[in-house]
């Protein structure tokens, strides 16, 4: 048994943790627990029967055959799509009634991996794996020079 004048040895002090310890704790638990994907073990569940699907898929073919979408400021994308059957008008682009379901189912796959710089760190898409990542970015931008206006990918980029 000690008494209050001698001092205690090495074993017998209390190491209190610095900062770096903590950080270095918490990222090694972080690695640990990272999942990329999550696997669906249970059955499927749908919502709505194919009568509700066709008439979700009725309602968009005509949105997309009387109304159409904006391609602003992509020449490219105008051309592509008006060499694939859509009728382009200035930037707005009308798609015939079933063109984005055939284009879709032929060249779409239903699975397929996306590779990360680091193997173990491949997400696999489509199938029973469900997978959860950030979307692009805002869809409209304001700033002092222009006011409010739609968002670029170079604003994206100065974004990240």
């Amino acid at each position: 048994m000690s008494t209050v004048d001698e001092p205690k040895t090495t074993s017998e002090r209390r190491v209190r943790p610095s900062g770096r310890d903590a950080k270095r704790a918490a990222r090694a638990a972080r690695a640990a627990a990272s999942v990329p994907y999550i696997t669906r073990a249970l059955p499927r569940f749908e919502v709505l029967g194919e009568e509700g699907l066709s008439l979700i898929e009725n309602n968009a073919d005509t949105i997309l055959e009387e109304i159409g979408l904006n391609f602003r400021e992509d020449p490219e994308a105008l051309q592509i799509w008006k060499s694939s059957g859509a009728d382009v008008d200035g930037e707005r682009v009308r798609f015939p009634r079933g063109l984005c379901r055939a284009l879709v189912q032929k060249t779409a796959p239903r699975e397929f991996i996306q590779h990360a710089r680091n193997p173990a760190r491949s997400v696999h898409i489509g199938g029973d794996a469900t997978v959860f990542a950030p979307a692009y970015g805002s869809p409209f931008i304001h700033n002092l020079d222009e006011g409010r206006r739609y968002a670029r990918i170079e604003d994206f980029r100065n974004f990240v």
